[in-house]
């Protein structure tokens, strides 16, 4: 059992070190956001499973703050799994396909960025996010893994980490978020 322990946790370190990669998508992504929050726009953000929990932790962050003792402004960020009946409505009347790219089409307004996370790009339910998103003219951030599947290049900026395996995409996908977090604190409070 601690050869199992020792081997996720290096595995981890291997993969999180691969994110050196995509550094410049994570800038710009970073700074896409912080000149949406700047400008009045707010982020949407959604993923399924772990994914939905992660837009749900990124979005916390944002709206509450990053780093303890960083006092500033709330940030408008929504999370979009954050509705069970709304999602259940939309999945029954609509499919589970149309759960996130039917509250874009509500919540979503030109300017605005959505934010969406698929380990596998595959998600359809973010593919017609995306869509929506489109055409609504917001901005668009995508967190994949693997080789960004069918998402790939639909985004202003695809951060795609460097795995085959979830967890270790996931691993990443939080940590990216975090990074964003540190960076749109910096740039919007100059807050370290």
């Amino acid at each position: 059992m601690q050869e199992i322990i020792a081997q996720q946790i290096q595995d981890s370190i291997e993969t999180k070190q691969k994110l050196s990669t995509v550094e410049n998508e994570i800038l710009k992504a970073s700074y896409l956001a912080s000149d949406t929050l700047e400008h009045g726009g707010k982020m949407l953000l959604c993923g399924n499973g772990g994914s939905a929990a992660d837009a749900q932790h990124i979005a916390a962050e944002l709206l509450v703050r990053y780093k303890g003792g960083n006092e500033r402004s709330a940030l408008p960020a929504i999370p979009l799994a954050f509705d069970p009946s709304a999602m259940t409505a939309c999945g029954n009347d609509y499919g589970f396909d149309k759960i996130y790219s039917r509250a874009i089409e509500g919540l979503g307004n030109k300017g605005d960025l959505l934010l969406g996370i698929s380990t596998s790009g595959n998600s359809q339910n973010i593919l017609e996010a995306v869509k929506i998103a489109r055409k609504k003219e917001m901005r668009i951030v995508l967190f994949l893994g693997a080789d960004g599947g069918k998402l790939k290049n639909l985004g202003d900026v695809d951060i795609i980490v460097p795995s085959q395996v979830t967890a270790r995409i996931q691993e990443c996908h939080i940590l990216i978020g975090h990074i964003m977090c540190a960076i749109i604190e910096k740039k919007m409070f100059n807050l370290d």
